[in-house]
């Protein structure tokens, strides 16, 4: 059962979600229906490490296999430097910051509409405790 029924455009979502669990950065979706047959949807994002690229591949991997979506090919792996992942209707990118820059996907696609994506936790508020020092008027 593929996607659990997702969108694909939910699941392209879902993707970047997943490489966000391993800090990727700049992580954008690009639509890209209408312009190309090869995919609907482009996530791109960036890693500091070949490292850093390997592990944000795996959790993308990982999560969508959890949601029923599996990896159909992957490209670029051992290297580290650019993790190519295809899951048909969406292509994931995974670059060194350098190699991202250097092919600049964004730009090439720059007719497709795109749409940043953050870490939802870390634009949550969160609580602090309140002082108990009153304070006076001044």
């Amino acid at each position: 059962m593929k996607g659990n029924f997702l969108t694909t455009k939910l699941l392209a979502k879902k993707a970047a979600l997943f490489a966000l669990t391993k800090k990727a950065a700049d992580v954008v979706v690009l639509d890209l229906k209408g312009l190309t047959s090869m995919a609907d949807y482009f996530v791109v994002c960036s890693a500091d490490s070949d490292t850093q690229t390997r592990a944000i591949a795996d959790a993308v991997i990982d999560g969508m296999a959890g949601i029923g979506d599996r990896v159909w090919h992957r490209e670029g792996y051992s290297e580290g430097r650019w993790v190519l992942l295809d899951f048909v209707n969406i292509v994931v990118h995974v670059f060194h910051k350098e190699t991202r820059t250097f092919y600049n996907l964004e730009k090439l696609w720059g007719d497709a509409e795109a749409e940043q994506i953050h870490d939802t936790a870390a634009a949550k508020p969160t609580r602090r405790k309140t002082s108990t020092t009153k304070r006076t008027k001044e």
